[in-house]
């Protein structure tokens, strides 16, 4: 029999609303819609998962939406707050649009982390793919929440400048890298998903930017054997994702099916130990067949795993 997980960290989606259309994202096609679905995730539901489940102390808010379109944000981070446990949007925020309440209270509730998505340094590069953004919102965004940061004397949250690599914003990226350093924000380079949306024009450039061997995805995998984001399959275990009505996805990537159960109504250790969920960390590891009913099945990520046979390499707790 697998093993019992009780994560201390989830991921638990705030918004899968998004005000963007960045061309190559499955909330602008409206592919997550079958499962994922639109809405916002309810204090009340939050507060209720947290009680449930004291051992909880991290929760991860973002995912395919924008968690700053939730208008009872400010509560959801008090609650936390109260119950000691971290928030965090590290899988990324465009951070358009945010109110001088979310602000605030990013702030006065520790608010641990956000990764902007800003993929330029000037309008016309980074509304290419971030469109209906706007660069200087963003940044002036950036300052008012560095401002409130130094009023309270708080380093809460820190702040990741994300820069997903195209062809046409390439150049950008030393201009990008200053201003994410004197706005006081580590910088990252992020490969695209999309290598048909505009592919990188000089792979030397991001290879020497990124300090890697590699300058794509598809790159990576020729060179290691593996897909890109191989390591997504530990979020079975370790940092589950909940939608924001509580069903169960699994992964942070999966948008397409789901795992079964309601982490809101049936329990989170209950939903998180079920047939399907059990099935498809035995499968990541080699250690069971593809089953219809499973999300994993019809991952690129799962399908590359069986194609080349480099599983997951986890160690199998019994019960």
């Amino acid at each position: 029999m697998g093993e019992v997980v009780r994560p201390q960290a989830i991921r638990l989606e705030a918004s899968s609303h998004c005000q963007l259309r960045c061309p190559s994202c499955p909330t602008t096609s409206h592919a997550i819609h079958p499962a994922v679905g639109s809405g916002f995730l309810d204090p009340v539901d939050f507060e209720h998962l947290l009680v449930q489940n004291p051992s909880l102390r991290i929760v991860e808010l973002s995912n395919y939406g924008e968690i700053f379109l939730n208008p009872k944000l400010p509560e959801i981070l008090r609650i936390a707050h109260e119950r000691n446990v971290a928030l965090a949007a590290t899988n990324g925020a465009n951070f358009n649009n945010v109110s001088q309440a979310a602000l605030e209270a990013l702030v006065r509730y520790r608010f641990r982390h956000i990764t902007c998505s800003i993929d330029g340094a000037s309008q016309e590069t980074y509304a290419r793919y971030r469109v209906r953004g706007t660069y200087e919102h963003v940044i002036a965004n950036i300052r008012r929440l560095n401002e409130f940061k130094r009023a309270q004397g708080s380093e809460w949250p820190r702040l990741d400048w994300q820069f997903v690599v195209f062809g046409y914003n390439e150049h950008e990226i030393p201009v990008a890298r200053r201003l994410a350093a004197e706005l006081g924000m580590d910088f990252r380079l992020k490969l695209s998903w999309d290598e048909q949306f505009s592919p990188v024009r000089d792979g030397d450039l991001v290879r020497r930017a990124m300090g890697t061997n590699y300058a794509t995805r598809s790159e990576f995998a020729a060179r290691h054997g593996a897909d890109y984001m191989h390591g997504l399959c530990h979020q079975l275990w370790d940092m589950p994702q909940i939608n924001f009505d509580g069903r169960v996805l699994g992964c942070c990537r999966n948008f397409w099916g789901e795992f079964g159960g309601n982490a809101f109504t049936d329990g989170l250790e209950t939903v998180l130990n079920s047939d399907r969920m059990n099935h498809g960390r035995d499968m990541v590891r080699g250690l069971a067949p593809p089953r219809d009913d499973v999300p994993c099945t019809t991952c690129d990520i799962y399908r590359a795993m069986k194609e080349n046979g480099r599983w997951l390499e986890r160690p199998v707790r019994p019960r």
